[in-house]
């Protein structure tokens, strides 16, 4: 059963990006003091659950501030899709390798 994997540092969201191979990866980019990623958090979490063949990670903004930054996030949630480590990944097509 997949699960979400919070990330606290810069160095462990490059090691997760490194170690992901080909799988989809589904970024929550998130803060502790934001209301709607707070109320988001459930439903991603069940996502997880549901498509355990992809990686999820929850990344706080403010522990991950230069990732963030790389990142082009500048408001919360925000949720990027990634394949091979390359941003935008289309998740409607996606879909088919979950």
């Amino acid at each position: 059963m997949g699960s979400v994997r919070v990330i606290n540092d810069d160095n462990h969201f490059q090691g997760e990006m490194s170690s992901s191979g080909t799988k989809l990866v589904v970024v929550d980019y998130t803060a502790s003091w934001c209301g709607p990623c707070q109320r988001i958090a459930p439903v991603f979490e069940q996502l997880a659950r549901k498509y355990p063949r992809a990686i999820f990670l929850k990344v706080d903004v403010d522990k991950c501030q230069e990732t963030a930054a790389s990142q082009g996030v500048s408001s919360m949630p925000t949720f990027i899709f990634y394949r091979n480590k390359v941003e935008g990944y289309q998740p409607i097509v996606g879909h088919a390798f979950l």
